[in-house]
């Protein structure tokens, strides 16, 4: 786990060893344990490494073997590497390292680009061949590792967070009007390639990219996700055939993602996903386990925490439990930091307490398991249900999620940047194409390849790697995805959703803290905007740089400040607090 960065040259210049290490530098959050820059030919590559496999200095990068001509930056981990290292042994590759890093470069060897099909875990990587002057990026199936570039006059450089490129310099840093409407419309959900600025994009999930010496490039999708029965099988097999299925693939990823030189924690929400990774763990027998609770102080009448329901399974597992409780003061003058963490701006209001769950963390720990992706991958949230018997899918989950009308998009947003309506647009590209039959299919195909890339995964590794903390998610294991796509609709919607999930759960965790109402990570301070918060927000978006910018009418932003709880999004958001967020981002950035 680390950043990577690098610079690229395809016109005859040489590249620039001071803007990687500029680069190099912001990423030192993201692996403080280890730093390094290698420059070959056109290429220069950095590297920030946090230590977790392989804790020697054999595993350092930029990792450069001399006899195969490769030079590779990582960041991720492969959590079936030891599998890997032992079929590439037998095809007689001899290994310096015993790491998962060492694994993908002889596997690249071995099997080209395509090894990427072979690896199971997170990951997004650069390889540079000596011989043939190529240069391979990757990124894996659901984008859980990020990975950034900008292109230049005959120069592409590439990161793992946006900042690190705008450390680099000169980037374009316009506001991109595609990804404007998709952030404002779209909840905030910025499909690749875009970012909000025009010189920075990224590459989409479960790609690879193969770039020519002369810059010219081409994409591969190495995987895609089919909804629906596989074959007779499938369609004839029983709801306890499914569950027995799904229980067997759900311990091998939970294990697969034990694997660490260092312990493995947990953060446990209190919820059905963050409680079945913990009892799986037990089950399997690991002791003495780290689980991490967050809450916050009440507001508007809604509680902050959870407690309750986390104390629930840390005494039935006699886990080493941490309760962090976040006073409004912290949460407030921890919000510029989270901020800072963010690739890119981010509105749902648990970035700030992932980003204080990650500093307390870390002061234990280096590497935890967490249960994002649950409920896209098995229908949990509420549009689901009524997407069963849906006539007009696009139309029904625009209803759902998205945050405005198109009319109040253009009242809110300058007139230079309204245009078309991109994200509706997406949305009927992406339904048409999509391997998922029924309505309901399709919206959990989206949002498990797109929403929930560029939400909540986005958002746990901005959060957890701006303390050095690695955060693994059982639930977006491919096996694990694969098999929930085949399971029929009704069994994952019903009873208000993850309902086969559920069952199976029963077989692990108490009863409890299934059957409670569904939860969430609560800051109610930041959905009720008031007071102090207000105050904050109104520095921002009343200060001499939002006015200049023009991005917002003004009218519209008197309008959010003057009646916050007035203007909700139909996912319950703070509406000024999306804008607000927007300008927030842009300013601590310096765009």
């Amino acid at each position: 786990m680390c950043g990577i960065c690098g610079e690229i040259v395809f016109d005859g210049r040489t590249p620039s060893i001071t803007a990687v290490e500029r680069m190099a530098e912001k990423l030192r959050p993201r692996g403080p344990d280890a730093g390094g820059v290698y420059s070959q030919q056109n290429i220069v590559f950095g590297h920030r490494r946090l230590k977790i496999i392989d804790l020697s200095d054999h595993a350092q990068q930029p990792m450069h073997d001399p006899d195969l001509g490769l030079t590779l930056v990582f960041n991720g981990c492969i959590y079936n590497y030891q599998a890997l290292r032992e079929e590439l042994q037998a095809r007689g590759y001899r290994f310096f390292s015993s790491g998962d890093t060492e694994v993908i470069l002889k596997a690249f060897h071995a099997w080209g680009p395509d090894c990427v099909k072979r690896f199971n875990g997170m990951f997004a990587f650069a390889i540079h061949n000596r011989e043939t002057g190529r240069v391979v990026m990757a990124r894996d199936r659901f984008g859980i590792k990020p990975f950034y570039y900008s292109e230049q006059e005959g120069i592409l450089r590439f990161a793992s967070s946006l900042p690190a490129l705008l450390a680099a310099g000169g980037v374009d840093t316009e506001i991109d009007p595609v990804a404007l409407h998709h952030y404002m419309q779209w909840h905030a959900v910025v499909p690749p390639p875009y970012t909000l600025l025009k010189g920075v994009r990224k590459l989409p999930p479960a790609t690879y990219r193969v770039i020519e010496t002369d810059g010219s490039f081409k994409d591969t999708q190495y995987w895609s996700l089919s909804m629906g029965p596989k074959d007779s099988t499938d369609e004839e097999k029983t709801q306890r055939d499914w569950e027995d299925e799904l229980l067997a693939v759900m311990r091998r990823s939970v294990e697969r993602r034990a694997v660490a030189d260092v312990p493995v924690g947990v953060l446990l929400s209190g919820g059905l996903d963050s409680s079945l990774i913990v009892g799986l763990l037990s089950e399997h027998g690991q002791t003495g386990l780290n689980t991490f609770s967050v809450g916050f102080e009440a507001a508007g009448g809604e509680r902050g925490d959870e407690f309750k329901y986390s104390d629930i399974i840390a005494n039935h597992y006699n886990t080493e439990h941490h309760q962090i409780m976040v006073p409004s003061s912290r949460l407030l003058e921890t919000l510029p930091e989270t901020f800072g963490a963010m690739s890119e701006p981010m509105v749902s209001y648990d970035n700030v307490g992932f980003y204080l769950l990650s500093h307390e963390v870390s002061k234990h720990l280096k590497v935890v398991q967490s249960g994002q992706g649950a409920d896209e991958v098995f229908g949990g949230y509420h549009w689901y249900p009524p997407m069963l018997d849906s006539e007009d899918a696009v139309e029904d989950y625009s209803q759902a999620f998205f945050d405005r009308s198109e009319e109040e998009f253009a009242q809110a947003i300058s007139s230079e940047y309204v245009g078309d309506n991109y994200s509706r647009n997406f949305v009927e590209r992406y339904f048409a194409g999509a391997s998922a039959p029924r309505p309901v299919d399709k919206a959990l195909h989206i949002d498990t390849n797109v929403m929930l890339v560029d939400d909540p995964v986005k958002r746990v590794d901005n959060m957890t790697m701006a303390w050095g903390l690695e955060a693994r998610v059982p639930f977006l294991d491919h096996e694990v995805v694969e098999l929930a796509g085949r399971i029929p609709a009704e069994l994952k919607v019903k009873d208000s959703g993850k309902y086969v999930l559920k069952e199976m759960a029963r077989r692990i965790i108490p009863n409890e803290v299934i059957d409670r109402p569904k939860g969430y990570f609560p800051v109610p301070a930041l959905k009720y905007i008031e007071g102090p918060y207000l105050e904050f927000v109104r520095d921002y978006l009343d200060s001499d740089t939002c006015r200049q910018r023009g991005l917002f009418q003004r009218d519209y932003l008197e309008q959010l400040m003057g009646a916050p709880r007035d203007h909700i999004t139909p996912l319950r958001g703070s509406k000024l607090w999306q804008v607000a967020l927007l300008e927030m981002w842009l300013q601590t950035h310096g765009v």
